[in-house]
């Protein structure tokens, strides 16, 4: 196991230093920070001596070289925009995008699964078939969309959630966190909903498929043949046996809620690093731009890396294969 941990790390570091160069390369061809930085009145001697101290004057390999070597020592630079370091920006943006993140997620497994479940077990049931019609409406219509709908609604018309912000904080070091605030817990309603309500319903519907599939294999028909009950038929024996291409999706998604929290975080006006990002681009921050792709592919490689190991703990076929090819030498 510790040998398939390294192989996938091995395989991870390729991705992230082509992640990087393409990110590195795309921006560097974005605006003119410079012109940014200076504003409208400057000489053409400070105009220079800017570009000198950015190191903007060095060729694009020996840029991107640079800002490889010191994010490998955990330092992306300076933000043009602010004049911070970009990892502190990070840090302090970092737990509002988890925090929504988690909960969006965290939503769509305890709401898409149980859904899924019932929608493949009673079909026929109008309740299933009301479920099957709300994952369309989930499905179709873009985040964006939806959470101008959830503050119409809400914050606008009944006026019960707030439409933007984090609400109130506590705060310990450098983490901060809303959900011990009531505040920060009704801040957290509309986002995490409108963040988390397409992976919810994919998962439903996927949940839903395999269930189907998995109710007419043999061994179902089998268990039941053995007189057991429609319980331990559907939750020890069907609901196990779709958990791997559920893991795989999970898995994925979750990295893609992370990623794609720009959207979410721009209509509540979140202060997370998808708003941070989405900022950076309007001001060309290529240090800013280029440290949020960089740590979305790590976190997109390390999830999968949690998504084959908890393969082994679900599936035991995986570990009997790995262990005879482990005995032939293959």
């Amino acid at each position: 196991m510790f040998i398939y941990i390294l192989s996938r790390i091995g395989q991870a570091v390729p991705v992230i230093l082509t992640v990087t160069f393409i990110a590195f390369a795309m921006f560097a061809y974005v605006g003119d920070p410079v012109t940014i930085m200076l504003g409208q009145d400057y000489t053409e001697e400070q105009r220079q001596a800017l570009i000198e101290a950015l190191g903007l004057d060095q060729p694009f390999f020996v840029q991107y070289a640079r800002f490889v070597a010191n994010a490998v020592r955990g330092e992306f630079g300076l933000s043009y925009r602010l004049g911070r370091p970009v990892l502190s920006l990070i840090a302090e943006r970092l737990p509002a995008t988890l925090e929504l993140s988690l909960v969006a997620a965290a939503l769509a497994l305890l709401v898409g699964v149980p859904m899924g479940v019932f929608t493949g077990l009673y079909r026929e049931s109008w309740l299933s078939r009301a479920f099957l019609v709300f994952s369309l409406v989930g499905v179709s219509l873009p985040t964006f969309l939806i959470g101008i709908l959830l503050i119409l609604v809400f914050a606008v018309i009944l006026g019960w959630l707030p439409s933007f912000g984090r609400g109130e904080v506590v705060v310990f070091g450098w983490w901060s966190t809303g959900l011990l605030t009531a505040s920060g817990l009704k801040a957290l309603i509309l986002p995490s909903i409108t963040l988390g309500l397409f992976q919810m319903t994919l998962i439903m519907r996927l949940v839903r498929a395999e269930m189907l599939e998995v109710l007419r294999t043999d061994y179902i028909k089998f268990a039941r043949a053995r007189g057991l009950s429609n319980r331990a038929v559907h939750f020890g024996h069907a609901l196990k046996n779709t958990l791997v291409p559920v893991i795989t999706i999970t898995g994925l998604q979750l990295g893609a809620i992370v990623a794609f929290a720009i959207v979410t975080e721009t209509v509540f006006q979140w202060p997370g690093m998808g708003l941070l990002f989405i900022q950076s681009v309007g001001y060309a921050d290529i240090p800013v731009m280029s440290a949020y792709l960089m740590l979305i592919a790590l976190m997109f490689v390390s999830i999968n890396l949690i998504v084959d190991l908890l393969y082994y703990a679900v599936d035991p076929r995986l570990r009997v294969d790995r262990g005879r090819l482990g005995r032939t030498g293959v």
